[in-house]
């Protein structure tokens, strides 16, 4: 079996919703957005936002239900 890795940081889009399946399985679903700025071929500073949908399963679907709140 194989498995990635990926390490994001970014910023929240909403709070967390977490569910359960009906075998009693947690589901957390929740978007982040990450950045990125670079320089264009005229030498312009640009940024670019790009949006990530995460899924979370068992018991670190739960853990993520009880972090902070999404602020604005």
């Amino acid at each position: 079996m194989s498995v990635n890795k990926v390490i994001l940081v970014g910023r929240l889009g909403k709070d967390p919703e977490t569910r359960y399946t009906s075998g009693g399985q947690a589901v957390c679903h929740f978007s982040m957005a990450t950045d990125e700025s670079y320089k264009d071929k005229n030498g312009e500073r640009q940024k670019r936002t790009e949006w990530h949908r995460i899924t979370v399963w068992g018991k670190q679907a739960e853990k993520k239900d009880k972090r902070k709140p999404a602020t604005k």
